[in-house]
């Protein structure tokens, strides 16, 4: 019998389905072998931490401080300021950048723009309100302004308690400012109003009603007179802030035309070097002096004492030292224990009208 032809076996479909199953099956052992060594070999491994390692420990730097490269370049031999306290009771050294705690101004330049005339009821305003002058004899003299008063009314009645007289100038914004200044006066203290004006730096607050350089004419006039409107009894004014307020020759025209036109004097806190407070006094003719000594950048007892020696030493050199101080307990205490040898050492304590008179008759 003849037997028919029978195909290859790798030809069969049965065949081929076989195969690719089992080629499956291999493939998923294979899998799932390399699976379970792939665990076997991570727990046997040591354990890896996920967690960051905690950052050193880096020691805090102190605050810097000192002079800045163009202070250092420009200043000289000036006596560098320590680095302005965080205290807000002291702003005029927050402007540390702009004025060294020794001043040293350029003389005023002359202008030929004239002065305008104070009105006849409030010439010589500053005079009637100025206390008598001590009796000098020669000996050189020292005025020493304490500001930023009437806020920190317990430290205020502490500064008008000691010993005179003294120049306190009280913030325009400060609460029960007729009854603060009236008790001062009675301590036998003179009087100026403490003008809060724009400082360079916008991160500095200097206070509501602050003069600033983009007022009108009109706006800052409105300003000053609601500062000067605050209490009465003043001689006139010195600078809150402002060492950019100050150093604007169109702002402080306006300022100066307006104590002109009352009679009132100007003290320059000297926050910037740049200030053009002092020439445009002169070209208005309005009565002015200028601070020489911060005595308090730093008010630890011990800088204010050493300031206070360089207060000394400007007077003995130019006939008077006008230093500034602010209401904090390390100058109370300090200014209390340098009052009682003054005289011993040949000076002499004088309001700072004192000295305007004596420089106004050169």
């Amino acid at each position: 019998m003849l037997m028919g032809h029978r195909k290859p076996l790798w030809e069969r479909p049965s065949f081929l389905v076989g195969v690719m199953a089992a080629v499956l099956l291999l493939g998923l052992a294979v899998g799932l072998g390399i699976g379970r060594l792939s665990d076997r070999a991570s727990k046997s491994a040591p354990a890896i931490a996920t967690e960051q390692a905690p950052a050193p420990v880096v020691p805090a730097l102190p605050p810097q401080g000192g002079p800045t490269g163009d202070d250092s370049a420009e200043a000289g031999p000036l006596i560098q300021p320590p680095p302005p306290r965080p205290d807000p009771g002291s702003s005029e050294a927050l402007e540390l950048g702009h004025a060294s705690d020794v001043a040293v101004l350029p003389p005023p330049r002359d202008d030929a723009r004239p002065p305008p005339k104070p009105s006849s009821a409030a010439a010589g305003m500053w005079l009637r309100h100025a206390l008598p002058p001590p009796k000098v004899a020669g000996r050189p003299m020292i005025a020493i302004i304490i500001d930023d008063l009437g806020v920190d009314r317990k430290r205020s009645e502490r500064v008008a308690m000691l010993k005179g007289p003294l120049t306190l100038s009280y913030m325009t914004y400060a609460e029960d400012l007729a009854r603060q200044t009236a008790d001062a006066r009675a301590r036998g203290h003179e009087l100026m109003v403490h003008v809060p004006m724009q400082p360079q730096s916008a991160t500095y607050d200097p206070g509501p009603e602050v003069l600033e350089v983009g007022h009108s004419p009109e706006e800052i006039r409105q300003r000053l007179d609601w500062g000067l409107s605050r209490f009465g009894g003043y001689i006139g004014i010195n600078n809150h802030m402002g060492s950019r307020f100050t150093s604007n020759v169109a702002g402080m025209r306006v300022v100066m035309a307006e104590l002109r036109r009352r009679g009132l004097v100007f003290v320059d806190s000297v926050t910037s070097e740049r200030s053009v407070g002092a020439e445009t006094a002169k070209q208005y003719g309005v009565p002015f002096t200028a601070r020489h000594i911060f005595l308090d950048n730093d008010s630890s007892p011990a800088h204010v004492r050493a300031q206070l020696a360089k207060t000394e030493a400007h007077a003995r050199k130019h006939g008077f030292a006008v230093a500034i101080g602010h209401p904090h307990d390390g100058t109370i205490d300090a200014l209390a224990g340098w009052r009682g040898g003054l005289e011993a050492k040949g000076l002499v304590l004088v309001p700072v009208s004192t000295i305007i008179r004596l420089s106004s008759r050169d």
